[in-house]
């Protein structure tokens, strides 16, 4: 029985939470675009996010999020994978909240660490104690991704198949979000 997507699968949550890799194997099994903010961003602008970050800041960053993630959210149905703050401003969760459907993918610390330590392509983590920073992100943040629509918690022993089938399995729960065709 095929599904049909009915609006736009917004995945939220901390770096390394799988996002993006989770994302793109839900739309592989609804059979819908796959699309990544960060990534948008990254070819508008033709620099690296961290690149961004350096030369014009982080409000200047977050004031594109929000631009992509709307006109993202005006394209039709996908899976849309956002950065890990972006879920912290009112106005990208209003436009979320009203054209799409958010899903928080919850991982604690230590999985998260596990996944962010040897990349160096997190500009938020380039601190002295980059764990610190990220336990501190965490705490920051969580009270802000607790307002997403729907919770997928992952575990270090989920595949990546395993979390989309969860996280299908958690869309299924919202006939306005995903139907049997």
């Amino acid at each position: 029985m095929a599904l049909q997507l009915k609006k736009t699968v917004v995945m939220v949550g901390m770096m390394g939470a799988g996002k993006t890799a989770i994302g793109r194997a839900v739309a592989d099994v609804l059979g819908v675009p796959f699309m990544d903010s960060d990534e948008e961003i990254v070819r508008a602008a033709q620099m690296e996010i961290s690149e961004i970050f350096e030369r014009d800041g982080e409000g200047f960053f977050r004031d594109r999020e929000h631009e992509v993630i709307s006109r993202l959210l005006e394209e039709g149905p996908c899976i849309l994978s956002t950065g890990g703050g972006a879920f912290l401003a009112e106005r990208n969760r209003d436009v979320v909240s009203e054209k799409g459907v958010s899903v928080w993918l919850r991982a604690d610390l230590e999985l998260l660490w596990s996944r962010v330590r040897h990349k160096d392509t997190r500009p938020l983590l380039r601190t002295p104690d980059p764990k610190a920073t990220l336990t501190e992100l965490l705490t920051a943040r969580q009270p802000h991704y607790q307002n997403a629509d729907l919770v997928v918690d992952s575990r270090e022993d989920y595949s990546i198949p395993d979390m989309a089938e969860r996280v299908v399995g958690c869309l299924k729960t919202r006939p306005d979000v995903i139907e049997n065709k």
